[in-house]
């Protein structure tokens, strides 16, 4: 999923110098992405599949259309492209997380769930660092995509195996958490709004990064590792907050994760440099997998049995967010020259998120 959904950002760079590739086009390709995201997360609210199959079929298409946008330049196929692959990460995440959780929750190894979520983290770094060596090779972005597609295909038959029976007993006490109808309160509802604007927030990083870094520095193996540091960032990260102690609960990691991402998100605007940028990556990087990973967890909380289809509602959110990101983002650069206006205003948004989180458990206490 690390390479299905963000290759595309370590890409970007390249593509721009080798396709022509404009700010504004990259925005469309960018939010084809997250409209199939989008698509992805509201059909897992009704879908009745097994999530064996459902994982499989993700993997699938995440490497069979990476691969693709390296053999095709028709702009049109390369929006459908990278909707496909939306669709295919989102399904990725409901059904990976939910599959995982219900049987971690099992074994009491709070470690493991960092490790899953990690996962993430570790698709980001590798294709950041792939990219960078390619780019110092002389290598095209068409070489580029068919190397992490044909990388993501390796890595989902290792693994195929292992979701071979989707047939594991729940925990004691519980019933198998294989409805998607969402159980619609108050509580659910700040869930999804608040997830929705962490999507709108934390996308414009993740998508110009390296492409901010690029106008800092055109030395691409400086401005290149912008990207791996943000995966490596968001890997370690996430393996650090699965053993954190039990006070600081998914709501304060959450609500900390947030406002830590606005510092970093409006970085670039008070520190336009390198290291700026750099520092940028390690605060967005550093957060957004940690935010990914403990919103779910609350979201099972909030919802029990219902946890699935919540989660599929707050990825739609999130979706929409990541929708309206980039498209804004484009429209200011091209009237203002720079991204600092939107910046400013997903880090507001991120902030007042974290705000109203905050006001609901203190609530509910």
């Amino acid at each position: 999923m690390g390479i299905g959904r963000f290759a595309f950002t370590p890409l970007l760079p390249m593509m721009q110098t080798d396709q022509g590739l404009s700010v504004t086009a990259a925005a469309w390709l960018a939010s084809a992405n997250y409209l199939g995201y989008l698509v992805g997360a509201l059909s897992a609210m009704w879908m009745r599949v097994c999530a064996a199959t459902a994982i499989r079929a993700a993997l699938l298409v995440i490497g069979v259309v990476t691969v693709a946008m390296g053999v095709t330049s028709a702009f049109a196929v390369w929006v459908l492209l990278r909707a496909l692959a939306g669709v295919a990460s989102a399904w990725a995440l409901i059904y990976a997380s939910a599959w995982c959780l219900e049987r971690l929750a099992a074994v009491s190894r709070p470690l493991l769930n960092g490790v899953v979520f990690a996962g993430v983290g570790a698709g980001i770094a590798a294709a950041g660092g792939i990219c960078v060596l390619l780019m110092h090779a002389g290598a095209s972005s068409p070489q580029a995509w068919i190397t992490l597609g044909v990388l993501a295909l390796a890595l989902s038959l290792s693994i195929w195996p292992t979701l071979a029976s989707d047939r594991v007993p729940a925990p004691s006490g519980m019933r198998r958490l294989d409805t998607p109808a969402v159980k619609w309160d108050p509580e659910s509802m700040r869930l999804v709004l608040c997830y929705g604007a962490f999507g709108f927030g934390y996308i414009i990083p993740a998508t110009f990064l390296p492409a901010m870094a690029r106008q800092a520095i055109h030395d691409p193996l400086i401005f290149g590792w912008s990207w791996p540091v943000f995966g490596a960032a968001a890997l370690i990260s996430t393996l650090v907050a699965s053993v954190l102690p039990p006070a600081l609960s998914n709501r304060r990691v959450w609500i900390g994760s947030q406002l830590l991402m606005a510092v970093g998100v409006a970085l670039p605007v008070v520190w336009h440099s390198i290291a700026g940028i750099m520092l940028a990556a390690l605060l967005v990087g550093g957060t957004f997998m940690v935010t990914t990973m403990v919103a779910i967890r609350e979201a099972r909380k909030v919802a029990g049995l219902h946890a699935t289809g919540l989660i599929a509602a707050m990825t739609a959110a999130f979706a929409v967010g990541q929708i309206v990101g980039p498209i804004s983002a484009s429209y200011v650069v091209e009237r203002n020259g720079n991204f600092s206006a939107a910046l400013l205003i997903a880090s507001l948004l991120l902030a007042v998120s974290a705000y109203a989180l905050g006001r609901s458990s203190s609530a509910r206490r």
